[in-house]
Formats: C-alpha cells, structure tokens, sequence
C-alpha cells in the first residue's frame, strides 16, 4: 500500500450479491468450465492489433483480486512498442539459450520435449502486447518499507483472473517465464522492490496455430479433488 496513514478498519455492508438458486449455479459453473475449456496456450500469433482500452480492462480486471491484507503486490507493464518487445525478445532469447545449452538441467529439458518449445521467442515481437506481472516485495509508507504478506499467492491470483480475463475478451496468451528475469526491472523501469515473474504475450492467434496435443491431456476430476464430505 502507498498511503501515508495506515488503513484503520471500517465495516461496509456488502455492496454487490450473486445468489442464484442450486440449478442455476450449476448451469453458470458448467458454462464458465466449458468456457475455461476453450482457453489454449499458443505460441504462433498475428500482428492484429489490439485496442489499448481492452488491455486496461483486463488489467484492471486482474487488480480485482483478493489479495493478502489487501496490499495489491503486484505491477503490471504492458508494451506494444516495437523496439522495447525487440528489446525483450533479445533479453529472453540470450537467457533461453543457456537454459537450452544444459542449464535447465536433463530432467527439465526432458519435461518440455513434448511441448515443442525452444530457444527461439518470435511470439514476443509478433504479437501486438507484452504483459511483464511484476511482484511487489514490499510498499513504502513515510518513507520506510512496510512489510507484503502472500506475495506469491497473490500475484498468482491475479494472474490468473487476467489470463480469464483475456480469454473472456477473446484474446490468446502465453506464459513466459525467463530464468533470470531481473533485466526486466531496468527495461521497464522498475525498482529493486519488484521481482518480475512472468511474461505474458497477448494477441490473436495465427491462422497457422496449434498447440502440443500432451496439452489437451488434462488431469480428471477424480485425480485433482478429495470431497471430505459430512455424515448422511
């Protein structure tokens, strides 16, 4: 938070409701599953661009989410300069080399071999915006830093309510994630106090597009809940 008075609390009633009878919760929780199900990561993407506002809407869509005691630790940078996503897909590449020459490790290489992905990043000038999702480590109040609380669930929240949000709009994405990252600071001009954790590239989908077919595998409901549920 940057507010020079720390926060006191203060009770609202709650300002908006959605209470919809048990059918109707199911059919709206089956409709977003379905639309969730139309959501791919692509890597081949258009130069069609894509309206500044529609950006902002989904960014401020993402600065929406829950948050640990509401600090909002996070920092988006959206590009669609050029010269600045030429910059970027330089930065990465040269950090993606040295992941690909053995610095991932065999395990890790192994891992993404049915991905298809390489040193090479062409997506990251192609496509019409950049997203860099910065994590805020700490905000400053008068001066002297004030402590974030769940700082890595937070921004991962966020993340992904931009990543729906995104989809929701009828734009494709996809997750960057340079190890190192820490040129992004100076290129975006950002302070020491944020770390940059992932890249999202933003756009329309090539004609051309596919995605790995080990993508369309996903985990079955029975593998990925555990109902706990009381007596009858």
């Amino acid at each position: 938070m940057t507010a020079e008075t720390p926060p006191v609390y203060a009770g609202l009633p709650l300002p908006d409701r959605r209470e919809f009878d048990d059918e109707t919760m199911l059919t709206e929780a089956r409709a977003f599953r379905d639309l969730m199900k139309t959501r791919h990561s692509v890597r081949d993407f258009t130069d069609q661009p894509v309206p500044r506002e529609v950006i902002e809407t989904c960014i401020s869509a993402a600065g929406l989410a829950p948050s640990g005691a509401n600090q909002q630790p996070w920092h988006f940078v959206a590009i669609s300069d050029p010269a600045m996503k030429a910059r970027v897909r330089a930065a990465a590449e040269e950090e993606e080399r040295r992941f690909y020459d053995g610095g991932g490790g065999d395990e890790w290489l192994a891992a993404l071999e049915p991905i298809g992905t390489t040193a090479d990043k062409p997506h990251l000038t192609i496509a019409p915006w950049l997203i860099v999702i910065f994590a805020q480590r700490w905000g400053m109040r008068n001066g002297e830093k004030i402590k974030h609380y769940y700082v890595p669930e937070s921004v991962g929240i966020a993340t992904g309510m931009l990543i729906t949000a995104l989809h929701t709009a009828g734009l494709s994405c996809l997750t960057h994630t340079p190890n190192p990252m820490k040129f992004l600071n100076e290129m975006c001009d950002r302070p020491d106090s944020e770390k940059p954790v992932m890249i999202l590239t933003v756009g329309h989908p090539a004609d051309n597009a596919v995605v790995p077919a080990i993508a369309k595998k996903k985990k079955p409901l029975v593998e990925i809940l555990t109902l706990m549920k009381a007596p009858e």
